[in-house]
């Protein structure tokens, strides 16, 4: 009986603990190890004030430690490589600065502010603040309601992406920042519905093609894994699968049916997708950048920019396309 009983409270105990991805960030120490959206944020805001250059995909490895520590030593605190009160308090995570710049550029739209992590599933006074600058920005479009619905989703993901920052749909210390900025659907940034009306690239505005390159972008030197589909390591279909999916738009699987997939055009725009024969028929893929170049899962490099006019990949260049 008292195994029982002890076994019922252990349970208990951790049903009553918050998963670690649902945390805000500031809430949790991270360190090496830790893989979950708190990390992606910090990597974020270490990119944005500088101190970060490596991919932001949420993993905590050696160079989120060094980018970590180099924001440490800025601000003069303990050198450790570990985010843990001290650091966080030097980011102003719920810091007033923050708070002021998003409430005066939301054109008095909501006396609250944004000022924690807000992620899909939250609710209260926080999201109906973020729900009514979105709509001041022509973002969202429902009701002030303080849920942080599929809705509400889709439109941080629109500001995202007219932001030109990663789109994930969390509310983190870039997006916070960005909240901040003259970022609005109208301003000609936006890939909404609101800009349907231009021409389109990889399935989205021409506005906007330069952030599928820039979402891409955020992955640099993540390996090479066959099979691969997510942060921890994408093949090349994987990477183009994943990036695309962050913009709405749905792709085939491997090389060949995307090749299949798409429309084909002459010369490709930024943001289209250029394919390869490195075996027999089409067999690798990455995103065109412009000037002669593209971004792709290299089985050598992992995700990186190479430049087509080189001598292998010039050689077994076989066409673009635009989903």
């Amino acid at each position: 009986m008292k195994k029982f009983l002890f076994s019922a409270a252990l349970a208990a105990g951790l049903l009553a603990t918050p998963s670690v991805a649902d945390a805000a960030l500031g809430d949790q120490t991270l360190k090496i190890g830790h893989r979950n959206s708190d990390v992606k944020e910090l990597q974020e805001y270490l990119q944005s004030e500088g101190h970060h250059s490596g991919a932001i995909d949420g993993v905590f490895g050696p160079v989120t430690a060094s980018s970590l520590k180099s924001f440490q030593r800025a601000q003069n605190i303990g050198v450790d490589g570990v985010a843990g009160p001290i650091t966080f308090s030097k980011m102003n995570l719920g810091g007033s600065s923050s708070s002021s710049n998003v409430s005066s550029n939301s054109s008095g739209s909501s006396s609250s502010s944004v000022s924690s992590s807000l992620r899909r599933g939250d609710r209260g006074s926080e999201v109906t603040s973020l729900q009514s600058t979105l709509k001041s920005k022509g973002f969202y479009n429902s009701s002030v309601d303080g849920v942080f619905g599929p809705v509400t989703d889709a439109a941080v993901k629109d500001f995202q992406r007219a932001a030109g920052i990663g789109v994930d749909g969390v509310v983190g210390p870039v997006t916070r920042k960005a909240l901040s900025s003259n970022v609005t659907a109208s301003s000609g940034n936006s890939s909404s519905s609101s800009s349907s009306n231009s021409s389109a690239v990889a399935g989205i505005s021409t506005g906007s093609s330069s952030a599928v390159v820039e979402t891409g972008k955020q992955y640099m030197g993540t390996p090479y894994v066959w099979g691969g589909t997510t942060p921890s390591g994408f093949d090349c279909s994987g990477f183009v699968q994943y990036v695309m999916n962050q913009h709405g738009v749905k792709t085939q699987r491997t090389v060949a049916q995307m090749w299949t997939q798409v429309s084909k055009v002459s010369n490709p725009s930024v943001g289209d997708v250029v394919f390869y024969e490195t075996r027999t028929g089409p067999s690798h893929m990455g995103f065109y950048v412009g000037n002669g170049k593209f971004l792709h899962a290299g089985a050598s490099s992992g995700v990186t920019i190479s430049d087509m006019n080189s001598s292998y990949w010039k050689s077994r260049y076989i066409g673009a396309g635009r989903f």
